[in-house]
C-alpha cells in the first residue's frame, strides 16, 4: 500500500495544519521523523512527502548528514517532495556553500535556487493572504485558477511570514514558477495582510509615502511584485515543489483547492473533498481526560487570555494568535494549540506509557514556564507604559532563559514543546487520534 509521508520534525503548529489538511482530505498517510528517514522509511512505497512549515535549518539538523543523503537519494529514485515555508526552505540549495552542486551542506539542495538574504528586516514581518497569479497550462495547477484576472481580482494564497526564493546567477535551468504575487497595493490586497501587526489595507497610499519621505521606512513589501511564490522542478527521476504560501491553511478556499489538485497529481490519490474547514483547536472535546494535561491546557489558555487583554497579543485566526513586537506570540501560540489537538484526540497507547515517563518532568517545568510566562508578559506591558523603568536588558534574559534566542528558539518552552510533539507523534495518524 503506498502513502503519503509527513515530516515531523520542528514542524510544531504547521505540521499539525498539514496533519488536519491530510484528514479532511481523506487521505493515507503516516508521519515520519528525521531518525525515521535516515534509516530508510522512505521507500517506492511513499507516493509523496510532504515538509511542513517550521525553522528549515532545525530539519536539517534532525536529518543530519545521513537523513539528508537518504532524502536526497529516494527523491532521485522518484519520489516526490512537496515543502511549505520552511519545508520549502530546507529544499533549496545553501547559497554560501562552496560545493553545493554535489549535495553537500545543510541544504537538501534539491532545487539550484536558494533563499534570499533578507536586506530588509520588515520583509520578513508578512502575513496574511496575498493575491498570486498562477502559471497556466501547467499540470500542477487547476485551469480555474490559471484564468487571467483583472488587477486586484486574483486569486489569494496566505503567506505567514514567509522566506524568499532568489535565483543564482547560472545553474536555475529547469526550475519552473507555478505562482507569482500579485502585488501589495494596499487598495486592493486582502484586509488580513499585515506587515508586523498592521493591516495593508488600513493605511492609504498617501501615509505609505509619508512614512518613506518622514521615516524612510517602506511597510508595502516589494516582494510581493513579481516575485515567484511557488517553484517546481525535476531532482533525477524525482521532482520537487516548494511553496512559500501554506496552501494547508484552514478556511482558505483558493489555495485548499490548489493543495487538493496538486495533492492528487502527486500522490496519486483522490482528495474526498477540495477544501479544509475553519478550525478552532481550542474548542476541541477533550478525548484524552489526563488531568496534568488539562492543567497545561487551561493554564496556556489563560496565559493567551492574559496576553489579549493586555493588548499583547490578538486574534489573526482561530488557530493563530498574533503578536506584538517583542512578544513571544508565535510559542504561546505553538504550545497552547499543541496541547488543544493532544488533549482532543484518543490517545495511543504508546502515548500513553510515553506521557507517563514525562509527567512529573513536565508538571515541574510547566509550573516555571507559566509563572516565568505572566511575568514577562505583564513586565512587557509595563515597559510599553513607562519604558524607562523596565530595564530592557533583564526584560532579554527573562526571555533567553523562557523562548530562547529569536532566531535558534529554546529554553523551558523548547523543552516542554519537545515533549508535547513527542506525544502528538505517538497518536496522530493513529485510528484512535483520528479526530480533526
Amino acid at each position: 500500500m503506498t502513502d503519503i509521508a509527513i515530516f515531523w520534525d520542528a514542524s510544531q503548529l504547521w505540521g499539525l495544519l498539514v496533519w488536519r489538511a491530510a484528514e479532511a482530505f481523506g487521505l493515507p498517510y503516516r508521519l515520519v521523523k528525521a531518525q525515521d528517514i535516515a534509516q530508510g522509511a522512505l521507500s517506492d512505497k511513499t507516493s509523496l512527502l510532504i515538509v511542513p512549515g517550521g525553522t528549515a535549518r532545525h530539519k536539517s539538523d534532525a536529518l543530519g548528514e545521513r537523513g539528508r543523503e537518504a532524502l536526497r537519494a529516494w527523491v532521485r529514485g522518484g519520489g516526490r517532495y512537496l515543502g511549505f515555508c520552511g519545508g520549502a526552505g530546507l529544499g533549496l540549495t545553501d547559497v554560501d556553500d562552496p560545493v553545493r552542486t554535489a549535495g553537500i551542506g545543510k541544504g537538501l539542495n534539491l532545487c539550484p535556487w536558494h533563499r534570499a538574504e533578507i536586506t530588509e528586516r520588515i520583509q520578513h514581518f508578512v502575513s496574511g493572504h496575498v493575491r498570486v497569479r498562477f502559471r497556466e497550462g501547467h499540470p500542477l495547477v487547476p485551469e480555474p485558477l490559471a484564468a487571467p484576472r483583472a488587477a486586484g481580482d486574483e486569486p489569494i494564497l496566505p503567506i505567514w511570514w514567509p522566506g524568499r526564493f532568489a535565483a543564482p546567477g547560472a545553474g536555475a535551468e529547469g526550475v519552473e514558477t507555478l505562482a507569482r504575487y500579485a502585488g501589495s497595493d494596499p487598495r486592493t490586497c486582502p484586509p488580513d495582510l499585515c506587515v508586523a501587526d498592521l493591516p495593508l489595507s488600513s493605511l492609504s497610499p498617501s501615509v505609505l509615502e509619508q512614512w518613506i519621505e518622514l521615516y524612510g521606512v517602506s511597510l508595502a513589501p516589494a516582494f510581493l511584485n513579481g516575485q515567484p511564490c511557488v517553484l517546481h522542478g525535476r531532482y533525477g527521476k524525482g521532482s520537487y515543489t516548494l511553496s512559500y504560501s501554506h496552501l494547508e491553511t484552514p478556511g482558505s478556499p483558493d489555495a485548499n483547492r490548489w493543495l487538493a489538485h496538486m495533492l492528487g497529481v502527486l500522490s496519486g490519490f483522490a482528495p474526498a473533498r477540495e477544501t479544509v474547514p475553519d478550525w478552532r483547536p481550542g474548542e476541541m472535546p477533550i478525548l484524552w481526560n489526563d488531568a496534568d494535561l488539562l492543567a497545561a491546557r487551561q493554564g496556556m489558555g489563560e496565559l493567551i487570555r492574559l496576553g489579549l487583554s493586555h493588548d499583547l497579543l490578538f486574534e489573526r485566526a482561530p488557530w493563530l494568535t498574533g503578536w506584538r513586537a517583542g512578544v513571544p506570540g508565535s510559542g504561546l501560540n505553538s504550545l497552547f494549540m499543541g496541547l488543544c489537538v493532544l488533549t482532543g484526540v484518543v490517545p495511543s497507547p504508546e502515548a500513553q506509557r510515553r506521557w507517563e515517563s514525562l509527567r512529573v518532568r513536565f508538571a515541574d517545568r510547566f509550573y516555571l514556564f507559566r509563572q516565568g510566562v505572566e511575568g514577562l508578559l505583564l513586565a512587557q506591558r509595563l515597559a510599553s507604559i513607562m519604558p524607562d523603568e523596565v530595564p530592557r536588558t533583564i526584560l532579554a534574559e527573562q526571555r533567553l532563559s523562557l523562548f530562547g534566542s529569536a532566531m535558534q528558539g529554546g529554553g523551558l518552552y523548547k523543552e516542554l514543546m519537545d515533549m508535547v510533539d513527542s506525544l502528538l507523534f505517538l497518536s496522530l495518524g493513529r485510528e484512535g487520534g483520528r479526530r480533526a
